[in-house]
């Protein structure tokens, strides 16, 4: 019988709340995506410096090894 009276204050109000959290929940699982990191891997960094001639082809074989035991 509330129908034909409108939803009144409490129900706007809870309608509001709901949602209020399914859009924050949505917004949150998207901002915490592990697949959308902005964190490089150790490894992409250590290609990148070889890329740029910071270090030599020898230094980046022994970082690489190094970096693939402690995996």
């Amino acid at each position: 019988m509330w129908y034909w009276h409108g939803m009144g204050l409490w129900g706007w109000l809870v309608m509001i709340a709901f949602w209020t959290v399914v859009i924050f929940l949505i917004v949150w699982a998207a901002r915490s995506n592990p697949t959308q990191h902005d964190d490089k891997s150790a490894i992409r960094i250590l290609d990148e410096r070889l890329a740029r001639g910071e270090i030599d082809s020898e230094d980046y074989e022994e970082r690489r090894r190094t970096l693939e035991s402690h995996r």
